[in-house]
Parts: C-alpha cells; structure tokens; sequence
C-alpha cells in the first residue's frame, strides 16, 4: 500500500488536505477493506498537550477509522458522495499505550476495516457496522468498532427540519458562544482547543460544563455542519474527565490519555442551544460515565478510561482513570 498522497478529501468528507490521514485502500474480500494512512508528528489539535508531546492522541487513530467509513461507503458500496452520514455509535480500545509513541518521522499505519454487520430498510443497505483493527509496524495499536448509517439529501433537510423545527429553532444554527475553561486544566497549550466552559463541582462528585462550539475551528468544523459534530461531542467528554479524573488523583492531567471508550448518540445536538456535559463521581478502578444533555433530554452517552501516558505516574504504572462514553 502507498503512503505517498492521500486519498481524494471529498472521500474522506474532509474539506483540507491536511486533514486527510488517508493513504490507499484495497478490497481484500466481500465484507473485507484494507487502508493505509499517515499520522502526522504534529497536529495543531491532535498533538496540542500541556504534557510531553510524546505519544498520539487515540481520538487521531479514531479519526483515520472514522473516515474509513466513508471510504467503504463510497468507494465500496457506491453510495452517492452526495449522501449525508450519521455516526450512531463508537468504541475503541488501545491494547498498549507504549504503541502510540511518535517517531522521528511520520507514522505509517495499516487500517483493517471489517464488516460486521449491514443495516436495511425497506430493502435498502442504509448503514453498516464496521470493526477496524489499526497496526503500526507489527503492533495492534487500535481496535474499534463504527455504527453508522447514511441517507439522500432530501431524506436528511427533513430530518433536520423536523427537530429543529420541534425546537423552535430557525433553519441555520449560529452557535452559542462563552466563557472558556483554562486550557491548561483540560491539558491543552492552545485556548482555541478548549471547547467546555470552566466546570462545576457538585456536592455529590457531579461535574458539569457547557460544550463550547466554535464552528471556525479548523479540525473540528474543518466544513459546515448543521449540528455539533460527533468528534467535538468526544472531546468535549474527553476533556471534563480529565478535569474530574485529575482532580481525583487517578491520572496527571497533562499526559492522560483516553485509553478506551464507547459512546453512543442519541440525537443531534444542536449548536445554539446550551449542552451540558456532565461527568458521574469518579470511581476508583471505574469508567467514568458521561452525558450530554439538551433540552431536557439525552444527546449523547459515554463511558470513557484515562491512563497517563508514562510509567511514571502514580504508584509508577499506567494510572487508570475513567471515562468511558458514548456519542
């Protein structure tokens, strides 16, 4: 497989080159994909820590997964590039921290995508659930699984009408600013990749904050979207576990690294209507569950693990925290 050009952006849905991580692609069977991808040694949002920048962000494998989706869709089921898509629900697992380490040179990685199940209606393929196996050199560096299905143009305007118009929303979002949390307590160097406002503590071990969107973000809205991405939704859990976990003494926040999570989306969430995230207690040797809610409902769950990404943390092992989500 080659690694020398990425694949077409429109493939990937992707608006920037730069933020295309695929390479190549090749059928190795009916309900089997192969695809190649490069991993940058630095990304403006990916590899923005407080922390030493030596290891990857799991959330930049999930993303390489995550447009292989689109890459099967398109390339290997012909659904129109036209088609918009819905993640309906992820999990990944990192079997061992110490493969995420960057090198001196970009890392080439080999993505596995297999399908585990296909999804129909009235006949119709509309949806797939695909598990992805993520190998750098000879090491499994990710495992995670994508629900996710897919619908003509005139089938989504109508799907968002109807919620949106359920809200009283107008037909183009503009999405609602605020206060920022600071950067360095969520483990972040740059303030335009803090996206929860300053949280709130419970009495009961609650912890609560707005999910920030900030649609002129170049990875986040790297193209116009009429709702709060699912990656933005991730982060947002990401980063309030961290606050939570590092208060609690399981990780150092700077270097904790989301080791596993599994999140599943309820409903779209709207950008111009406030979204609390909000985090359970931390338990030890727990997951830590998350939620996002709006308008008096659920948008989006999770649970999601947190390990600091050196042996030097507490009691000198991997220090496990929790965070285990849905989106």
């Amino acid at each position: 497989m080659q690694f020398t050009r990425t694949l077409p952006s429109e493939l990937v849905h992707r608006a920037a080159v730069a933020e295309v991580f695929l390479t190549d692609v090749e059928r190795r069977g009916e309900d089997e994909m192969v695809l190649a991808a490069q991993l940058p040694r630095r990304h403006a949002f990916y590899h923005d820590t407080f922390g030493p920048r030596t290891h990857h962000d799991p959330l930049l494998l999930l993303e390489a997964c995550r447009q292989g989706i689109f890459v099967v869709a398109h390339r290997h089921l012909d659904v129109p590039l036209g088609h918009k898509f819905l993640l309906r629900s992820v999990e990944f697992e990192v079997p061992e921290p110490a493969e995420l380490i960057c090198g001196d040179r970009p890392t080439e990685a080999v993505i596995t995508a297999r399908v585990e199940h296909r999804f129909h209606h009235r006949a119709a393929l509309t949806g797939l659930r695909l598990r992805f196996t993520l190998t750098i050199g000879a090491h499994t560096a990710l495992l995670a699984r994508i629900d996710y299905s897919w619908m003509p143009p005139r089938a989504w305007t109508r799907l968002r009408a109807g919620q949106r118009g359920g809200l009283c929303l107008p037909e183009v979002p503009v999405a609602l600013s605020g206060p920022r949390a600071d950067p360095a307590l969520v483990g972040r160097r740059d303030p335009a990749n803090t996206v929860i406002s300053p949280p709130h503590t419970a009495a009961d071990g609650t912890r609560t904050a707005r999910l920030i969107a900030e649609t002129t973000h170049p990875t986040l809205y790297d193209h116009w979207v009429d709702h709060v991405p699912g990656m933005l939704e991730l982060e947002a859990f990401r980063q309030l576990a961290l606050t939570a976990a590092a208060d609690a003494g399981t990780v150092r926040t700077p270097a904790a690294l989301p080791v596993a999570l599994a999140a599943r989306f309820r409903r779209f969430a709207e950008m111009d209507l406030p979204l609390q995230c909000r985090t359970a207690p931390v338990r030890p040797d727990a997951d830590l569950e998350c939620t996002l809610h709006q308008a008096g409902v659920v948008a989006a769950e999770a649970r999601i693990r947190l390990a600091d990404a050196d042996p030097a943390g507490p009691a000198g092992a991997l220090a496990v925290a929790a965070a285990h989500g849905a989106v």
